[in-house]
């Protein structure tokens, strides 16, 4: 009976592991808009059973809050301006979708990013609903901007000012992440 159990942990213990490793996970390398700007950073969006958990890290910006959204294109060209409007799928007003939910704020409404007087700024946060795969709210493929103001939430997109920075959404290969958890593992060893 012993033998059953110790084997059905086993098996348990591998689907746990592997669930974790092979969840679907995206980045966005996040680039200055601007060609004497330093701006940069990183998303990554891991899609959980109910949402996605995001983080977001910047570097070389002016200290402060700085808007940072999902915007409806994949495209960084133009000055960050080829991303087109914040991603707004329900066609509801700006908020905080993080507190709002998609009644009352843009599915692409992060709120902001703090950044210290290093220059640095990170954050993470989950936000109910949202996808990589899923055929509502999916974000893969769109843009994520960094803008130069703190998004007062204000009517229609927060007052955030220009864009300083963006990135695509890309998917991560399985194989990717695999490799990257077990560099993590190696690493920590």
């Amino acid at each position: 009976m012993e033998k059953k159990f110790l084997i059905f942990g086993v098996l348990l213990g591998s689907f746990a592991f592997s669930s974790q490793v092979f969840a679907n996970q995206a980045s966005a390398i996040i680039s200055a808009t601007q060609a004497d700007s330093k701006v940069a950073g990183e998303a990554t969006l891991t899609e959980k059973d109910n949402g996605l958990e995001i983080e977001v890290k910047v570097e070389n910006l002016s200290p402060g809050k700085h808007g940072i959204h999902i915007h409806e294109n994949g495209d960084c060209g133009e000055a960050g301006k080829a991303a087109g409007s914040h991603y707004n799928p329900d066609n509801v007003s700006h908020g905080f979708v993080v507190k709002d939910g998609f009644e009352h704020a843009h599915a692409g409404d992060f709120g902001n990013i703090e950044v210290g007087e290093d220059g640095k700024g990170t954050t993470k946060f989950f936000v109910p609903g949202l996808t990589l795969t899923g055929q509502q709210h999916n974000v893969s493929g769109k843009a994520i901007i960094l803008h130069e103001k703190e998004d007062d939430f204000g009517q229609p997109t927060g007052n955030a000012g220009g864009r300083i920075g963006c990135g695509v959404i890309m998917m991560k290969d399985i194989g990717d992440q695999a490799s990257e958890d077990n560099q993590d593992t190696i690493t920590k060893n």
